[in-house]
């Protein structure tokens, strides 16, 4: 928009700056932090990060502010530690996150018009290097399968629309119900599971964001039936499905009063 592919910088209040501070001043005065090395600090990092997606997935607001800042000082230690072995430093991080993001959103720092993110990152790879080399191999196995699908559609390998996943998807549902009890019966659910992401993505969801908010609505909804069992002297374990389901109706019939638009 402003014609030019000259560097920005866009200052800021200096948070990082006193975040790596501290870090700094504790690897100088905590024998426990001077210890620590990129790789023990893993664990606290993946901790931290799962801590903040509770706490959004939650609606915690105060929570999210002390997760966040957990999940900070664990980034400014990560920063830190590798700037005291020389091989980069929070300059050299931010300069490449900038000049990744200014790159790769071409319609708002140059001249360009907006592009797929994907079809830009297929390009940044080099010539000789796969589509699916690079892919994070601790990722959860519904995100491989989401990023996966996002790499191979940056070259043009995908449906023009959710409608062909959602064929893909009916007739994975087939070939599963035709696998029972054989040896094939994994795989194709596997296949049933991969098409339901593709129908997740290109619908405009993330598969894990789904799946969790299915989870919690389950959960929230079991405990309202086990609930009504205990008020109502049902033993669950001796019920029988009729009768759970019969409460399992009450329960979403509850639901729907208070939330017309709740499923």
């Amino acid at each position: 928009m402003n014609g030019s592919n000259q560097m920005h910088h866009f200052p800021g209040p200096g948070t990082l700056d006193r975040a790596l501070n501290l870090v700094r001043f504790l690897r100088q005065e905590c024998p426990w932090d001077a210890r620590q090395t990129a790789e023990s600090l893993i664990p606290h990092l993946l901790e931290e990060t799962h801590e903040v997606v509770d706490a959004i997935r939650e609606g915690d607001d105060h929570g999210l502010e002390g997760e966040l800042g957990d999940l900070l000082l664990n980034l400014a230690f990560q920063i830190v530690v590798i700037e005291e072995a020389g091989a980069i430093d929070a300059d050299s991080v931010y300069a490449r996150l900038e000049a990744k993001m200014i790159a790769r959103h071409p319609h708002i720092f140059g001249d360009g018009e907006q592009r797929d993110w994907e079809e830009m990152k297929a390009e940044e790879r080099s010539a000789d290097e796969r589509v699916l080399t690079g892919l994070a191999k601790g990722l959860d196995p519904l995100t491989r399968s989401h990023r996966i699908q996002e790499r191979v559609a940056g070259v043009g390998f995908d449906w023009d629309d959710v409608s062909g996943a959602l064929d893909k998807v009916s007739e994975e549902l087939t070939e599963t119900a035709e696998a029972l009890g054989s040896d094939d019966f994994m795989e194709e659910v596997g296949d049933l599971l991969f098409a339901c992401v593709n129908v997740a993505r290109l619908g405009g969801a993330h598969p894990t964001t789904a799946l969790a908010r299915a989870n919690t609505k389950f959960t929230r909804r079991f405990e309202a039936l086990e609930g009504l069992a205990r008020e109502r002297s049902i033993d669950l374990a001796t019920a029988g499905l009729p009768a759970l389901d019969k409460l399992w109706d009450e329960v979403k019939a509850v639901e729907r009063a208070g939330d017309p638009n709740d499923p």
